[in-house]
């Protein structure tokens, strides 16, 4: 499961996500969260919180997801963040959020860089920590259904949906992707009936438009010739989606490729399944969808 793009996303969907790890008070409206390249050099800030407010005293937030072990991680973390602040100047306070999924994980920085990690900017937040706490926001919630095991999964997500009064539809959505990466041996299908508990909310959620025959029902009443080949089209379209996400992970850039596909006749389908095992990575879907669409 690529859970750095699960983060990606939630921060995309919930910045105040970070603001409750941080223990800050700003508005969740009040940040843009981005990934930002820093010119002229090799590095990449994985995550940043902007603050679209004129009080300096608001901090930029900058957000990394560790899951591997890597000596070089804090070096490299504080020369972008270093670098970042000397070419854009943003003349405002920062904090460095660190998100590892234990402890094992961290690796202490090499001497020259030690004196970094004292620094009160330096905020680590271990997800191990979250794994069996109660009383947790909505928000926070989403963190102990992506590192729960995989028993606890099914229930821990179903007890998340039940708080409906709290979680809108992309919440839900955003429940059932976690769902379909964690639980890669089950089908949509499958984790849709898991998740009955809420079947009438979930039937307004991209998740279940995807996997529901209510559209195939809807093309048998005009023909049925043409509502066979609209079950085709939305079966293939379901296949696709699945094979494309399992070979590129989740990642925004492929999410918004993917909601090309429901323009596409189903020949046109046919001949993407064909070629996408020679793509090596989404640019050469965006190729084929901008000669093919």
């Amino acid at each position: 499961m690529k859970t750095d793009t699960l983060f990606y996303r939630l921060f995309q969907r919930e910045p105040r996500l970070a603001l409750e790890l941080l223990g800050l008070d700003y508005a969740s409206d009040s940040y843009r969260f981005s990934s930002e390249e820093i010119k002229q050099t090799a590095f990449r800030i994985d995550g940043l919180f902007t603050p679209l407010t004129t009080d300096p005293e608001q901090p930029l937030i900058f957000v990394e997801v560790q899951y591997q072990a890597d000596i070089d991680f804090y070096g490299r973390l504080f020369s972008e963040i270093t670098l970042y602040l000397h070419l854009n100047k943003p003349k405002r306070n920062w904090l460095a959020l660190v998100i590892y999924p234990n402890r094992s994980v961290e690796k202490t920085a090499s001497i020259e860089f030690l004196p970094f990690l004292n620094l009160p900017q330096l905020h680590r937040i271990y997800l191990e920590d979250y794994q069996n706490r109660s009383n947790l926001s909505p928000t926070l919630e989403y963190i102990r259904l992506i590192v729960s095991d995989k028993q606890q999964t099914i229930t821990q997500a179903k007890a998340l949906a039940d708080r409906l009064d709290k979680i809108d539809l992309e919440g839900l959505d955003f429940i059932e992707t976690i769902l379909v990466y964690k639980l890669p041996h089950l089908s949509r299908e499958e984790i849709k009936k898991m998740l009955s508990v809420y079947e009438v909310e979930l039937k307004q959620t991209r998740f279940y438009q995807e996997v529901s025959a209510e559209g195939r029902e809807e093309g048998r009443q005009q023909g049925k010739q043409e509502g066979l080949k609209a079950g085709k089209q939305e079966e293939c379209i379901l296949l696709l989606c699945r094979l494309l996400r399992r070979k590129f992970g989740l990642q925004p850039q492929l999410e918004n490729n993917i909601q090309a596909l429901i323009n596409l006749p189903l020949e046109k389908l046919e001949d993407l399944a064909d070629a996408l095992f020679d793509f090596n990575d989404i640019t050469d879907l965006e190729n084929w969808l901008a000669d093919h669409c």
